[in-house]
């Protein structure tokens, strides 16, 4: 387990998610609009891609 998993693993669930948003945020104002939709699909998995195309549909 990595440094960051370790440091998120003894905070509060709360907390980390906290921490974890802001530091997606200073990342992803960063990246192209390809590697950011990447990684939100990525967050989301492969039933996330069914949803996000059912909802283009709509």
């Amino acid at each position: 387990m990595g440094g960051i998993e370790k440091h998120i693993d003894s905070m509060d669930p709360e907390d980390a998610l906290a921490a974890i948003a802001t530091a997606a945020n200073k990342l992803l104002s960063q990246i192209s609009d390809e590697a950011r939709l990447d990684f939100v699909v990525s967050l989301i998995g492969d039933s996330g891609v069914d949803k996000i195309s059912s909802m283009v549909n709509l």
